[in-house]
């Protein structure tokens, strides 16, 4: 397991470290024996808020939470917390479909309590050839907080979107 703690605007001190790491290596009891588990912990301060974004990699699978409070520790706590929400609901989601009805049975349908987000409505369109600059021109021309686009330069799919701290990134495929 690989776990990398990090800071911005933020001197992360031995006990900060090794906390985020504790808590990080919590979710590992979740895992078989043949996944890998590497985390990336970045912690820092914005106006007095206290921030920690832990992202984490399970063989494939990518969690991220975020947590902001007016302690840091705390804001440890509730981002390890939204992550191993997100990993119980992947992991349910994953059981129902190994353990569903087989063919032929039928099973009245089961009211859901948990409803999460669900697809609602799917857009199909042509993705016409274009450089990075020209994407995030269209993007703001739109009024959207990202665009797909074809890079003309490397005939990929990419995306751009806008940043909370308001400049652009640029998302790229890796094969």
């Amino acid at each position: 397991m690989r776990i990398n703690v990090s800071g911005k605007n933020l001197e992360v001190t031995q006990a900060l470290r090794s906390y985020a790491e504790k808590k990080v290596a919590k979710v590992e009891k979740y895992l078989n024996q043949n996944q890998t588990l590497s985390a990336e912990v970045m912690l820092r301060i914005e106006r007095g808020i206290h921030i920690a974004e832990v992202t984490m990699n399970l063989s494939g699978i990518i969690l991220r939470g975020e947590g902001k409070t007016a302690d840091m520790y705390t804001s440890i706590d509730a981002a390890t917390d939204r992550i191993e929400r997100q990993f119980n609901k992947y992991r349910t989601r994953i059981n129902r479909k190994i353990h569903g009805p087989k063919l032929g049975e039928i099973v009245p349908p089961i009211p859901d309590k948990d409803k999460g987000p669900r697809i609602v409505r799917t857009k199909r369109f042509a993705l016409k050839p274009m450089d990075t600059e020209e994407a995030v021109m269209q993007m703001e021309l739109l009024g959207h907080d990202f665009f797909v686009f074809t890079n003309a330069d490397t005939d990929d799919v990419n995306v751009v979107y806008k940043r909370r701290d308001g400049n652009y990134g640029l998302i790229e495929p890796a094969y």
